[in-house]
């Protein structure tokens, strides 16, 4: 007995230090950067988001650091159309932003094939906002434009 209660001290004295050397999961604090944490090519990348960026939670900053961290990798196309949604999310209102978080979640439990004619439909109407808009040119003898005043009736008499 003596032998077990000796063994059971040591064994414990050894394995002691390897236990409280582990954190627990409680204490491990969540990745959240501060601005001035994040390397000169992160904040680069994400200088839209700068105003805001004390306000948002761990899990959004984790997710704008990983993005900036695959933005070398992108094709210049992707990189600008990034850049250009990171412009529109930062001038939404928190309400907005609410509202387009809701949207998404809603758009991923679509199926492909709606998720497919979706995409259809957004390209159609991004095609139809770029079409330079044509100005109203009144038709020849249009009668507002055109009519004659009261001098060009006096003349004709």
């Amino acid at each position: 007995m003596a032998k077990t209660a000796a063994a059971l001290i040591i064994w414990l004295c050894l394995a002691l230090p390897v236990f409280a050397a582990q954190p627990s999961k409680q204490a491990v604090k969540p990745v959240r950067p501060s601005w001035s944490e994040l390397a000169p090519a992160q904040q680069q990348v994400l200088a839209p988001l700068a105003p805001e960026w004390t306000e948002m939670d761990s899990a959004q900053r984790k997710k704008w650091v990983s993005i900036a961290d695959r933005y070398p990798k992108m094709k210049p196309g992707e990189q600008k159309r990034l850049q250009q949604r990171m412009k529109e999310w930062a001038t939404l209102t928190p309400e907005q932003r609410q509202e387009a978080r809701e949207r998404y979640q809603g758009l991923k439990k679509l199926n492909p094939t709606q998720r497919r004619e979706m995409a259809k439909q957004w390209d159609a109407y991004r095609k139809s906002l770029a079409q330079p808009q044509t100005q109203f040119d009144p038709p020849v003898g249009d009668p507002i434009t055109s009519a004659p005043g009261p001098a060009a009736s006096a003349e004709r008499q």
